[in-house]
């Protein structure tokens, strides 16, 4: 697009008129990643301005600068200069723009809510496959193209990526994109030029205070998602009062589902321990679905999941068909081991999982979860992240003590604080509640680093599974907090760690009786 024609399409005026009229070819945010062609969005930053770069940028090929009044002094001479009060809140517009409107050639389903979005996302988009759909996946886990995978940076990428990511989508020929929407990405402006075709909301609990002033400023930013600047139709659970909230005040159609609310547009009507459910809706219509992860929340996703696909234009028989496929959900419930009873030839070996939860709620769900599943002794292995909300540390810890039988308190991603500092507080947590009395919990154990915490709750597990009265007695040790992540940040160094290694390395020296 041509630069005049660009800025008359955004009714902004363009300083430093150039000689020619330069063609947008793409959008950059960062001048070491500008290609030629690109117009440079030169922000505003904490620590610098973005137009402090716009010499690179201009080296390395920029046609223009969009930037605001600060910026623009900064800008050398003879670089064409877009000039606005507050350029992040154009940018979706002007990436929009260069890139076509990307998202108006896709069906677009967006999902938002603190816990659930990277499972409902990744129902969503492998019933969709199952279905025959071409499908783009962007979200926490990875971004995917339709064979094509991409590790993610971030849960939602910058608007300046995301235009250009669904451009490529339909250049290769994809009908539909399913991506997780988060609270920042929605306050930051990330999603602007994207309208969704459908919009789901999982559910809120604390967490992001660390962004967010408070949980009213929370819920706004996910609720700014359920209106028609930003979504034509809603999805929107629940179960809790926060989702309550939102599908009164959302001012685009909303269809309610919950687990438990036969007010709402469809509920739970039945459940069985194999995972298969009716959704029923209050006009007597059916769907018989099936949870392939553990937990009443994942009934609720794929209740969400399923509505999605009915509210973009699944027939009832083709959402049942497209969610009976099992998805592949990375470090959600992730099975890492199945766990054995001893025998007379063999020792016994616990059940061990993997799961991201690391909110307050998200934790007491998963533990919840597996508590009827679970024969012998419930371990738990958590921490919180360093420079993160701290007021869900001691409650992180006070759910784990009310669900399991064991609490192992490690390091998550300590990032610039001291790691002993953090676990101090999620022990605290815990430690309140076993002396009030309400704790499932027995033992409290300090793990210290990740990798030690692992290995002494998955020893315990063998220990507890080697020597139990029942034969048929199986401990479960789950591991939570970053699930699918490979890496874990102390004092700004990413070091390599997966949990789901640690978990078999441990369980491998256990059984074998090479313990450290």
């Amino acid at each position: 697009m041509a630069l005049r024609e660009l800025v008359a399409r955004l009714g902004v005026p363009l300083d430093r008129q150039p000689d020619a009229d330069p063609v947008v070819t793409g959008v950059s945010l960062d001048s070491r990643t500008v290609v030629r062609g690109d117009l440079y969005a030169a922000l505003p930053g904490f620590n610098a301005h973005g137009a402090d770069f716009a010499a690179q940028a201009f080296e390395r090929g920029a046609v223009a600068v969009l930037t605001d009044a600060a910026g623009a002094g900064r800008v050398p001479a003879g670089m064409p200069v877009v000039v606005v009060d507050r350029p992040r809140e154009v940018l979706g517009a002007v990436a929009a723009q260069v890139y076509g409107d990307p998202s108006t050639d896709l069906k677009m389903i967006g999902v938002t809510g603190t816990n659930g979005k990277t499972t409902t996302a990744y129902l969503i988009e492998s019933a969709l496959r199952a279905h025959g759909r071409r499908t783009g996946l962007i979200g926490t886990v990875e971004t995917r193209l339709g064979d094509e995978v991409i590790d993610s940076v971030r849960t939602t990428p910058e608007t300046t990526d995301l235009h250009a990511l669904l451009a490529l989508m339909r250049e290769r020929g994809l009908d539909t994109c399913v991506m997780e929407v988060s609270s920042h990405a929605l306050a930051l402006h990330r999603v602007d030029g994207v309208v969704y075709d459908v919009a789901l909301f999982t559910n809120l609990s604390q967490d992001h205070l660390d962004f967010h002033a408070d949980m009213q400023d929370y819920y706004q930013a996910k609720a700014s998602l359920f209106t028609p600047a930003r979504s034509r139709r809603a999805v929107v659970g629940v179960d809790d009062e926060w989702g309550l909230r939102l599908a009164a005040e959302a001012s685009v159609p909303v269809t309610t589902v919950s687990t438990s609310d036969t007010s709402a547009d469809w509920v739970v009507a039945r459940s069985s321990d194999d995972g298969t459910f009716t959704l029923q809706a209050r006009d007597g219509s059916q769907l018989r679905l099936v949870s392939h992860l553990a937990g009443t929340f994942n009934v609720a996703n794929t209740a969400l999941a399923a509505l999605a696909l009915v509210a973009i234009g699944l027939e009832p028989a083709a959402v049942e068909a497209a969610m009976a496929v099992p998805p592949d959900v990375p470090g959600r419930m992730q099975l890492v081991a199945a766990g054995a009873a001893r025998s007379a030839d063999r020792p016994g070996s616990p059940r061990c999982i993997v799961d991201f939860a690391h909110t307050p709620d998200a934790v007491d769900a998963a533990l919840a979860a597996l508590r009827p599943s679970t024969s012998g002794r419930l371990i738990v292995v958590l921490g919180a992240g360093g420079d993160r909300d701290r007021g869900k540390r001691p409650r992180m810890g006070a759910a784990a003590a009310r669900h399991a039988d064991v609490v192992v308190v490690t390091d998550d991603n300590p990032r610039s604080e001291q790691p002993a500092a953090i676990r101090a507080a999620v022990l605290a947590g815990a430690r309140e509640l076993i002396e009030a009395g309400s704790a499932m919990a027995t033992e409290l154990i300090d793990g210290g680093a990740r990798a030690a915490a692992i290995a002494r709750a998955v020893s315990i597990g063998v220990d507890e599974t080697r020597t139990r009265g029942g034969a048929d007695a199986v401990d479960t040790v789950i591991v939570l907090g970053k699930g699918h992540e490979k890496g874990q940040e102390i004092d700004g160094v990413m070091h390599p760690f997966d949990d789901r290694d640690a978990v078999l390395a441990a369980l491998s020296a256990a059984t074998s009786g090479t313990r450290p």
